[in-house]
């Protein structure tokens, strides 16, 4: 796959992604909110991890510089 995430796109992904975790385990979170920012915590950190978003494949967006 292209990686069509640029590195500022991925820093805050990631970030977002520590910050839900770090608020679950402080136990500030909990129930289906956690559950569901869990969900989404993951999917940022997979997609910073790998540098490709697959939301914005169809609009053939990018965020990576030339």
């Amino acid at each position: 796959m292209m990686k069509n995430m640029g590195t500022i796109d991925r820093v805050i992904r990631g970030v977002g992604a520590l910050v839900v975790a770090g608020l679950y385990f402080a136990g500030i979170l909990s129930g289906t909110i956690a559950i569901a920012l869990g969900v989404v915590g993951i999917i940022f950190l997979a997609t910073s991890l790998v540098g490709t978003c697959p939301a914005y494949l169809p609009f053939k967006l990018s965020t990576k510089g030339k």
